[in-house]
């Protein structure tokens, strides 16, 4: 099956074209795994990191995976492109197609950049995360971790919990797990929970130990304070009291819950050090897993051929 040119989202995403993402990216975990962590499907070509956001586990995860395919990955930050010279964004862009990469990996601080600029420039685009708005591999690499650990995705209860107003991952999990048959259940304060995200298909739920009880999957949000315009609790600790995932609470869900987190985790304020450690928690699987969900798309967008992954 043929995915879309660029991945600017999960929304819009069909289950098969899902599917044949995480079916791919079973081939190049393997890979990971091998005394020689390379293979030529992407000899020759040039990958650009947009990276106008600070970030360690998406860019080096591209990188990574950009360099195990065998492609030259060049990496540029905000602060050290043109457009802290004053040149518009969107000319940067097209000054650095006209030197004819094959894939551009963007992430912004702003809603909507990797759209707009894919109107703009010719080679496929993968959205690295935009404002609020989405961040797809991470919800993909998602999807791929509960797969993998669970089998059949349909049907399955996610409680997603934390800070879902100024989540991009929260939108992109939404997207991908309604299209894939899961249920989702919102949990957070009031004032982090936007108005009408039920028409969305998902639940909200204000009790941490409530929405745990029916849970396969629980995942926790990194609380994000630097982007929001105004503080919306009364403290970092009253949150923790109410939201923090603990060994008690984790008693009261399913004896086989699986609990993930985007990252980066503020121990002890999402999540206690004792439940990140223990065998329910498959956080570093999500970032093992995020090379692999890249290797695929970058494979799928830029039409690799099998023989090149042996």
């Amino acid at each position: 099956m043929i995915i879309p040119k660029n991945i600017l989202g999960t929304k819009g995403l069909s289950k098969e074209e899902i599917v044949t993402i995480l079916d791919s990216a079973e081939a190049f975990k393997e890979i990971s795994t091998r005394e020689i962590k390379k293979v030529p499907t992407l000899r020759g070509r040039t990958i650009i990191n947009l990276f106008f956001e600070p970030s360690t586990r998406t860019r080096t995860s591209f990188e990574i995976a950009g360099k195990r395919l065998s492609a030259d990955v060049i990496n540029i930050s905000g602060s050290t492109s043109s457009t802290v010279k004053g040149e518009n964004l969107i000319d940067m862009a097209l000054n650095l197609e006209a030197m004819n990469p094959d894939l551009m990996i963007i992430r912004h601080s702003h809603s909507g950049v990797a759209e707009m600029l894919s109107k703009f420039i010719k080679c496929p685009i993968i959205n690295a995360g935009d404002g609020h708005h989405e961040h797809p591999t991470q919800a993909l690499l998602d999807l791929y971790t509960i797969r993998e650990a669970i089998g059949d995705l349909h049907g399955l209860n996610v409680t997603i919990v934390g800070d879902i107003t100024h989540s991009r991952v929260v939108r992109s999990n939404i997207y991908a797990m309604k299209t894939m048959g899961i249920n989702v259940t919102l949990v957070g304060p009031p004032t982090m929970i936007p108005l009408g995200i039920e028409n969305m298909g998902v639940h909200v739920s204000y009790s941490l130990e409530d929405a745990v009880l029916d849970a396969d999957v629980i995942m926790m949000l990194r609380l994000q304070t630097e982007r929001q315009n105004e503080f919306l609790l009364p403290s970092i600790r009253e949150y923790s009291n109410l939201f923090c995932l603990t060994t008690k609470i984790l008693k009261r869900s399913k004896d086989d819950v699986l609990i993930i987190h985007p990252g980066p985790v503020n121990r002890g304020i999402e999540i206690t050090l004792d439940v990140m450690k223990s065998d329910k928690s498959f956080i570093l699987n999500q970032v093992t897993n995020g090379v692999a969900i890249r290797m695929a798309l970058m494979y799928l967008l830029l039409g690799g051929n099998n023989d090149s992954l042996n």
